[in-house]
């Protein structure tokens, strides 16, 4: 399974590139308004700036909801660097700009997927992700694994090549949850990833350890 970071702090993800693990980074508007950046020209280069330092690919959202404001987007987007993903929303217009992309070779995200008949669609369409928002189902009383379940299966059913990118991801459950459900990629905080390491009885038996090291 791929780790991605969901962020657009440099910091964070020079830190998990620097880690060993990072895969690649989704990001989005308000991502990038948590970090202050502000003005095309600076989200721009801000995208590059994250292409970067990461190896894998970059996430990188339209803001458009029209097809015509998508396609102009998504191209400029693709323009910027080789691993640029356009992320499109999973709407109409989306599924068509999706479409379109796919059979120009720009790779896509499809996201705010939240039903298995969307994620059909979204492959269907030719997307290279498809990223269920997990965790938001979670907090409407649904159950966000369960997606992940059904995506994953309906993809096998068809040999359909578009990877399932969990979102939303809140916890280490989560990310354990997706891992056993099939999850191509999980996209998460950087402090959920860190939240892997943590175990008490790994504390406990180090500190006996070097506690021995040192008779």
């Amino acid at each position: 399974m791929k780790f991605f970071i969901d962020t657009a702090n440099l910091e964070q993800i020079k830190e998990a590139h620097e880690l060993g693990v990072l895969d690649g980074v989704t990001t989005n508007p308000s991502l990038m308004a948590k970090e202050g950046i502000k003005g095309h020209d600076n989200i721009m280069k801000h995208y590059v700036d994250i292409c970067n330092i990461s190896d894998g690919d970059v996430s990188a959202e339209v803001i458009s909801t029209d097809f015509a404001g998508m396609v102009k987007e998504g191209e400029f987007l693709a323009s910027l660097h080789p691993r640029i993903v356009v992320k499109i929303p999973m709407i109409k217009d989306g599924i068509k700009a999706i479409r379109y992309f796919s059979d120009k070779g720009i790779r896509t995200n499809c996201t705010l997927v939240f039903s298995p008949g969307q994620a059909l669609l979204a492959a269907k369409a030719g997307a290279s992700y498809v990223s269920p928002f997990i965790g938001r189902l979670d907090d409407i009383s649904f159950d966000g694994i369960e997606l992940i379940d059904q995506i994953v299966e309906i993809y096998a059913n068809y040999a359909f090549n578009t990877e399932v990118l969990a979102a939303s991801i809140r916890h280490t459950v989560h990310i354990i949850k997706c891992a056993e459900a099939g999850a191509d990629v999980v996209t998460c905080p950087l402090n959920v990833i860190l939240d892997l390491l943590k175990h008490p009885l790994t504390d406990s038996g180090l500190a006996k350890f070097l506690a021995d090291a040192k008779k």
